[in-house]
């Protein structure tokens, strides 16, 4: 009886030193320009995922958008299996990191893969470089001004919103604006997964090559429309493991 007991016991500490050897799969997660990890706080997916949330620094003055997706890709662990998830500003790096990385997969949600995804505003702006004439101060002014008007879906989750871009440095949205205006990328990996609302008004649906439309979802349906968004990146994320 003891005997079994012990062959019990040494079974049982095997299944879970097994179980807490098993590797999870990184998800490195990228939010816009004017938000944090919030953004992403209805996306938790399950257990067997680890989630990252990836912070932007202010970005040189002059630095173009791959140069800083590549700074940002240096201070990433990329020891585990991982993934990425991007919205807005966050996919767009994750669209130039897909080059030169080697993530399991690359998600992109409310953003785009070019420049020709982009509305013709940015490509107004690019000829003529109006944005570069406009004080840091005035930059996040204005987009705390714009942001409920253009997206009014905000107003589900006002006061989030409001606190994500009021944390915002003014240096950085500034640059970052200009990184997106003169955003280069004509071409994408054909592996990016895109996924979009057909009410986003700050990047039109209209305008970009997707492969999912959520449907009345705008441009903050991260947050706004999360636990349909779980739902769909789970989904996407576990495709591999079925295919096994």
């Amino acid at each position: 009886m003891r005997r079994l007991s012990f062959i019990i016991t040494i079974i049982c500490l095997s299944a879970i030193y097994l179980k807490a050897q098993v590797v999870k799969t990184r998800v490195y997660f990228f939010p816009g320009q004017g938000s944090d990890e919030r953004i992403f706080g209805q996306i938790t997916l399950d257990s067997t995922f680890e989630r990252v949330f990836v912070t932007y620094p202010v970005p040189k003055k002059g630095m173009t958008l791959p140069e800083y997706a590549r700074e940002i890709g240096q201070t990433l662990d990329t020891t585990k299996p991982y993934v990425f998830i991007g919205v807005s500003l966050g996919g767009m790096i994750c669209t130039e990191l897909a080059g030169v990385m080697n993530p399991q997969k690359v998600i992109i949600i409310s953003s785009a893969k070019t420049r020709n995804e982009l509305p013709a505003r940015y490509r107004f702006q690019h000829k003529l470089k109006i944005n570069r004439l406009v004080p840091p101060r005035l930059v996040k002014g204005g987009a705390r001004i714009l942001q409920p008007v253009v997206e009014p879906d905000r107003r589900h989750h006002a006061r989030t919103f409001r606190s994500m871009l009021r944390r915002k440095d003014p240096v950085y949205l500034k640059r970052t604006v200009d990184m997106i205006v003169n955003w280069e990328r004509t071409t994408a990996d054909s592996s990016i997964i895109h996924i979009h609302g057909s009410k986003d008004h700050t990047l039109p649906a209209r305008n970009v090559r997707h492969d999912y439309l959520i449907k009345g979802g705008s441009h903050m349906m991260t947050l706004t429309r999360g636990d349909e968004l779980n739902r769909l990146l789970l989904k996407l994320l576990r495709e591999d493991e079925t295919a096994k």
